[in-house]
């Protein structure tokens, strides 16, 4: 009856567990979906310079040709040129400086040492001299306008009247005082350094620059500028088929999906298009789920790792959508490989290639020239998963994000040269949101140690730093079991190298080979690796008691793993890694020197599980073979191969391998690389 409820229970875990995937699809199709920009899809990709292979194009209706942004440019800047800089005229200035002129001599005169029968002469050249200047007018030149010639033409505004002048019929201050100089040199009997120096103190400008009202009126003439040129009228052919897109061409088709968009915005359907887009993604996130039940599924049985996984695909297509609403000036400045990064560093290489080509597909449809954004992040893609297939060093990032900026590089000369048919006329501005694309990638770092941190799951970056061999754990085993320090390290070379060659995580196997006998360290003088001295502890108990002690260290292994924090994924290494065999020598020991006597064989039998993952199942191999070379008195070709050959089909025939998913090809190849592997360690020379 207990039974029946425990199965009971499991099929109730599993139903709800099925239901809350499905929710979790369905939140996640519904969140991209409400993101994405509501409009429908022109259905024409527009490549410059290439053949039109379409179908012959029509036009449904009247439509105005877009200036391109070079013409628009080139508009403005002649609308610019157009406009002459306002300056305000301050008519009482001269008054009032002139005023100030005569006071400023009153006060000097005394000390002059001029004739007093002189003062009037001096008062009227003065006056003269700055009513003249100021009726001309001074100003302050503006470099602004200053790019092509020294001068150039204003507009003077006094009292809402403008009137059309260059300043070179204008004072500068510096030019009124050298104007000054030249009219005083004529004049004899004057003294013009003392009437000199008074006016230069009274020249200031009475022409004042308008910044204000000038770029009112500039604004005004650009906003008042049109955008088009000319119509396409209805039933007018835009491209025949076969035709190249010329330049004129491709304006006109830009301008026909401007229109299009327009239109379909103002006429279409949002319920439709919003109803296609669920299709889309629904199909998407469908095809993702399948290829996880297909190929992945302990990933698909674990919602926790399909929500980490639709969480990443969610966020990408989120960020995308919130660029199109505020309308970044160029959508490439989104690090799409980061996607492939993550999923490739928590995952595998397989399904983070079927995640980054779902997450491109989905995309294309709201990006700009659909090909070439396709084209451009799926070879980056690929090259990010490729160029991080083997993690062993963190440099690696950075190694991967130079590959993914040059494969932008190619591609981005690539099709500049098929768009533009010239190397001239390559704009490199606009590589720039490529190279700030690769930057934002390297973010996968950070985001990957969060994720693990959240969802519990071991990456290869984690497991890096776990086989590092001043690991607190490692180096106290070193130190206290120096022989089964030794042992692991020769476990995971053997087992590293069979998983390599067979398929599999290396750096995985490595780490549960470096810590799969940790839990020796409660007594390391009871397992004969570290036995130097000739005293063997065992001789004092019993068969059984050994046998416990032996066993002992994989639940006390278990306990230092979850205490030092090591990820699950390793510490099933230490569980798994002699499966539920028996401990043959106590046994078989116990059985000679007892044959009358009852034993239960659990006692001298392993708690398991059995390994149930195939660098499980190298990892159990690797250890026994290293542990059983090390019986061996003279170490030869012939006695390495039995010994591996009688492991390998011990372990076999006690059923420890079924669940490893390892095939009998595998293990041909397992036994080969350890064959090899210890007649190198035992120097064993090979017969040819």
């Amino acid at each position: 009856m207990a039974k029946l409820s425990s199965s009971r229970q499991k099929a109730i875990l599993r139903k709800y567990s099925r239901n809350l995937k499905f929710l979790m699809m369905l939140a996640s199709v519904c969140l991209i979906v409400f993101t994405l920009p509501k409009q429908a899809k022109f259905s024409y990709d527009i490549e410059k310079g290439r053949i039109w292979n379409q179908k012959e194009l029509i036009s449904p209706y009247n439509f105005a040709i877009l200036k391109t942004q070079q013409e628009i440019e080139n508009d403005q800047k002649n609308a610019l040129a157009s406009i002459t800089p306002i300056y305000q005229l301050d008519d009482d200035l001269g008054n009032h400086e002139t005023d100030g002129f005569k006071n400023d001599l009153e006060i000097k005169w005394h000390n002059s040492g001029i004739n007093d029968r002189q003062k009037n002469r001096y008062v009227t050249t003065g006056s003269n001299l700055l009513a003249e200047i100021y009726n001309r007018g001074i100003l302050n030149l503006n470099p602004k306008y200053q790019q092509n010639a020294e001068n150039y033409p204003i507009t003077i505004l006094n009292k809402n009247v403008a009137t059309e002048k260059n300043t070179a019929e204008l004072f500068t201050r510096e030019k009124a005082l050298a104007y000054c100089d030249k009219s005083l040199s004529a004049e004899k009997g004057i003294d013009k350094a003392f009437l000199l120096d008074l006016i230069r103190n009274r020249l200031q400008p009475n022409l004042t620059y308008d910044n204000k009202l000038t770029s009112r009126l500039e604004r005004e003439v650009i906003d008042g500028l049109s955008t088009t040129r000319g119509m396409v009228q209805k039933g007018e052919i835009i491209i025949a088929k076969g035709s190249v897109v010329s330049d004129e061409v491709y304006q006109k088709l830009q301008s026909f999906k401007k229109a299009f968009e327009d239109n379909a915005r103002i006429n279409g359907d949002r319920r439709l298009v919003l109803l296609g887009q669920f299709l889309l993604v629904g199909i998407a996130i469908t095809l993702l789920m399948v290829f996880l039940y297909l190929f992945r599924r302990d990933i698909y049985d674990d919602n926790r790792l399909v929500s980490l996984i639709l969480l990443v695909v969610t966020a990408m297509l989120f960020t995308l959508s919130i660029a199109i609403k505020l309308q970044l000036p160029n959508l490439y400045f989104i690090p799409y490989c980061i996607v492939p990064i993550i999923i490739r560093i928590l995952f595998d290489t397989r399904l983070a290639l079927n995640i980054h080509l779902l997450v491109v597909l989905i995309a294309g449809f709201f990006v700009p020239n659909s090909f070439e954004f396709a084209y451009f992040e799926l070879t980056a893609g690929m090259v990010a998963i490729y160029s991080i297939k083997n993690l062993i060093r963190r440099e690696q990032f950075l190694i991967s994000a130079l590959i993914i900026t040059f494969t932008y590089f190619v591609s981005f000369l690539g099709i500049s040269f098929i768009r533009e048919g010239s190397f001239r006329n390559i704009d490199w501005m606009d590589f720039l949101p490529f190279v700030v694309s690769v930057l934002l990638t390297l973010l996968a770092y950070p985001l990957i140690y969060i994720f693990e941190k959240i969802f519990a799951i071991t990456s290869d970056i984690t497991l890096i730093e776990l086989t590092n061999t001043n690991a607190p754990l490692l180096r106290e085993m070193a130190f206290s079991a120096p022989g089964t320090f030794q042992h692991s390290l020769q476990v995971a070379n053997l087992a590293e190298n069979a998983i390599y060659s067979i398929g599999g995580n290396a750096l995985l196997v490595r780490a549960g080979a470096l810590y799969h006998d940790i839990g020796k360290m409660e007594n390391p003088l009871y397992f004969i690796e570290n036995q130097s001295s000739g005293f063997n502890p065992h001789d004092k108990l019993s068969y059984q008691e050994s046998a416990q002690i032996i066993i002992r260290h994989v639940s006390k292994g278990i306990e230092m793993a979850h205490k030092a924090n090591l990820p699950q994924i390793v510490i099933d290494f230490i569980r798994t890694h002699h499966g539920d065999t028996r401990v043959d020598y106590f046994y078989q020991s116990f059985l000679k020197n007892f044959p009358e006597k009852f034993i239960d064989e659990n006692t001298f039998r392993y708690p398991g599980p059995i390994p149930f993952s195939k660098e499980g199942g190298v990892l159990m191999l690797a250890d026994s073979v290293e542990a059983a070379s090390r019986s061996l008195k003279e170490p030869d070709e012939l006695s390495i191969s039995n010994l591996v050959d009688r492991i390998v089909k011990y372990k076999l025939d006690q059923n420890q391998l079924k669940d490893s998913n390892i095939t009998l090809k595998d293990i041909e190849t397992i036994k080969t690389i350890f064959k090899r592997m210890l007649m190198s360690i035992y120097h064993v020379r090979i017969d040819y």
